[in-house]
């Protein structure tokens, strides 16, 4: 609203030009009539008087209308206040109430408010505080925040001012007031919560090793144990008020509610243990792999989602659950060992489709992955001869980095020409790769453990070979994937393809010895995570000529690796009883090789059934996880960023210190038992 000065301005300006054209009128009588004069003097003073008075009457008058029209919008205002269809408070940010509406009063008459108010203004505060400068100049700000008062929920909304000092009418500097009111919300809310509540879930349900039952079981048991296995899915599926629809003999589509998924984090899909109940012949168990997505923005989306999902849930070995919501994957089950699919009519497939793809391609990059092993570089070697038996000159290993593990069997490989120019740096393999190149990975899935991921974005002719338990950073794009969890190796899976190629592939010696090698370290020297199909590849690499002699001084540490390993041992702690926990606390290159063999000897030791070693690497902390089959370890290193299998794996921390990672490790393991006994 203007002053009353600049409304008066403008008017006294307006009486200034009326005089001004009067003065030069009057002028220009008197030249033409000298004897107007004295008339004219006399006339424009009257006139100057008038105007005097009059525009000192117009001020008055305006000075008092002005003022009634304040008065009447400052009742208009207090009457908005007090009358107010909103609960309305104004409170100082140091808690004082300092006026309170009468609907504010009975609204709020049974409850405690005050610590709601001093909830609310802690958080403004707070906001004031953190706020920037130009904020905090502001006489005003917007305030707008969601609470929930006993059973009702509120929008508050109002705005602050800086308060003045009651003594020195002065503002002062740290302290606000602020005006709220109390908008009910709760009939949005609750129709919010029907909405979302009655979206739709898509997940999908296999029976993992329903071939394996029905080749065990005879003709007559058949159709009892599908009628039990399917019992048990279509009665936790009416628990849910879900449909389910049988798309195939192992596999089915569910469909539910959104507010059923609370219930499902729960009970931690306790079907998983309910189909193992099962009683099957030949003291098998049945398994299942669930997979639920709420994340879509159709239903068609979702079930896609759903088949996505189901994917990393049997690349993980089976019988868990994932429900992915929020764009994050959360797990359930996975605790019983993977079972060896007896088949091998992947295997021939598999081995028929890279023959297609080798032939169609230019050339072709082998890969493992970062800090190569043994398992890695003897599955890059039998790809090589894979390919160099189809008739590619340009094939090659990429290899920068490799634990000590490899010293021994790349002093071999130097002695052969063939190999002298096979194994290339990353930078190298930048250089040669293009659309036309078939990149092949061995031993691993993950986007951020190849040895070199700058490669992936360079070819979508991506072929990956891996044993491990699948996780959430694999790589999307591959057009071919043989992982088998049940599989020892990935060394063995590359010996089936080599096996079973229709090429008649003639392995080196070096190549046979490196894949049996393989096999040989991640089976523990055929101790752990070994299957009939395990055996029977060595077999066929003892047939091709393997130096089992030779190969076993590959593995042989030296005197001063035996005696870390030693006193790393000597430093166990015992967590939960039977699970040894140890600390290497030297700086060394060969930390992380280290590591894993003092995991392995603490397995020789007496009521231990897991060990966990932990170690520097650089600006990372390596844990190695091992056990022999009762604890999963993977479960456990997987919610410190690792992964693996049952009984072996590992994970690199960043931004912790060996002791962190220790403590967190025992919270994730007396949480894994937790989630157990729960």
């Amino acid at each position: 609203m203007p002053s009353n000065k600049k409304v008066f301005d403008k008017l006294v300006s307006k009486t200034k030009i009326y005089l001004i054209i009067i003065a030069i009128l009057l002028i220009v009588l008197c030249i033409y009539e000298i004897n107007f004069i004295t008339p004219s003097i006399i006339l424009y003073v009257i006139i100057l008087m008038y105007a005097y008075w009059t525009n000192n009457k117009r001020k008055v008058e305006l000075s008092e209308h002005i003022k009634d029209l304040t008065l009447t919008v400052d009742n208009a205002a207090k009457g908005t206040l007090i009358n107010s269809p909103f609960p309305l408070v104004i409170i100082e940010t140091d808690g004082n109430i300092i006026w309170k509406s009468s609907k504010f009063i009975h609204t709020f008459a049974n409850i405690d408010i005050n610590n709601y108010l001093n909830n609310i203004v802690k958080e403004l505060k707070l906001e004031i505080k953190n706020g920037s400068e130009e904020n905090k100049k502001e006489l005003e700000e917007l305030i707008k925040k969601q609470v929930k008062i006993g059973d009702r929920t509120y929008k508050v909304v109002g705005e602050y001012v800086k308060s003045k000092d009651k003594t020195k009418d002065k503002v002062k500097e740290d302290e606000y007031m602020a005006t709220l009111y109390f908008i009910d919300e709760t009939q949005h809310f609750k129709l919010q919560e029907i909405y979302n509540n009655s979206k739709i879930c898509v997940g999908i349900i296999m029976i993992d090793n329903y071939e394996e039952i029905m080749q065990r079981i005879s003709d007559e048991e058949k159709p009892q144990i599908i009628a039990k296995i399917e019992k048990v899915i279509y009665d936790w599926a009416g628990e849910l008020e879900a449909l389910i629809i049988k798309q195939d003999r192992d596999t089915f589509v569910v469909i539910m509610e959104q507010k059923h998924i609370e219930q499902l984090e729960e009970n931690k899909f306790n079907i998983l243990d309910l189909i193992k109940e099962i009683n099957i012949p030949g003291k098998m168990q049945s398994t299942l792999s669930i997979a639920i997505t709420e994340e879509g923005e159709s239903n068609y989306q979702k079930y896609k989602m759903a088949q996505a999902t189901i994917d990393i849930a049997l690349g993980r070995g089976g019988d868990q659950a994932i429900l992915r919501k929020n764009g994050k994957y959360t797990f359930f089950g996975g605790r019983t060992q993977e079972v060896e699919k007896r088949t091998k009519v992947k295997a021939r497939i598999v081995a028929h489709a890279l023959e297609e793809l080798i032939n169609e391609s230019k050339n072709v990059i082998i890969m493992g992955h970062t800090n190569t092993d043994i398992d890695a570089m003897g599955s890059a070697f039998g790809i090589y001869r894979f390919a160099k038996t189809m008739g590619k000159e340009d094939v090659n290993i990429v290899n920068d980095t490799y634990g000590l593990s490899l010293q021994n069997f790349l002093q071999e490989v130097e002695k052969v020409e063939e190999y002298k120019n096979a194994i290339i740096t990353k930078e190298t393999a930048l250089s040669k790769i293009s659309e036309e190149t078939l990149l092949v990975i061995v031993d691993t899935h993950k986007e951020n453990y190849v040895e070199a991921p700058e490669l992936l974005e360079k070819t979508n002719k991506i072929v990956i070979i891996d044993h491990h338990r699948r996780s959430t950073d694999f790589i999307k794009n591959s057009i071919l994937t043989f992982q088998e969890v049940y599989a020892s190796s990935a060394a063995e899976l590359v010996t089936e393809l080599i096996e079973y190629s229709e090429q008649d592939i003639k392995l080196t010696e070096i190549e046979t010895e490196s894949l049996y090698a393989g096999i040989m370290m991640d089976t523990k020297n055929f101790t752990f995570k070994t299957g009939v199909r395990t055996f029977e590849a060595a077999a066929y690499l003892r047939k091709c000529g393997v130096d089992i002699i030779k190969v076993k001084k590959w593995f042989q540490s030296d005197l001063d690796t035996h005696n870390k390993i030693s006193e790393i041992i000597s430093k166990t702690e015992l967590v939960n009883q039977t699970i040894g926990i140890s600390i290497y606390e030297k700086e060394d290159i060969n930390s992380n090789i280290i590591c894993a063999k003092a995991a392995d000897e603490l397995l020789t030791i007496s009521n231990i059934t897991a060990s966990f070693v932990i170690g520097k690497m650089g600006e990372k902390v390596c844990i190695s996880g091992r056990s022999i089959g009762d604890i999963n370890v993977q479960l456990i290193l997987e919610k410190l960023g690792g992964g693996g299998h049952i009984t072996l794996a590992g994970a690199q921390v960043e931004g912790m210190t060996i002791l962190e990672v220790k403590q967190e490790l025992i919270n994730r393991i007396n949480e894994y038992f937790s989630e157990i006994e729960g």
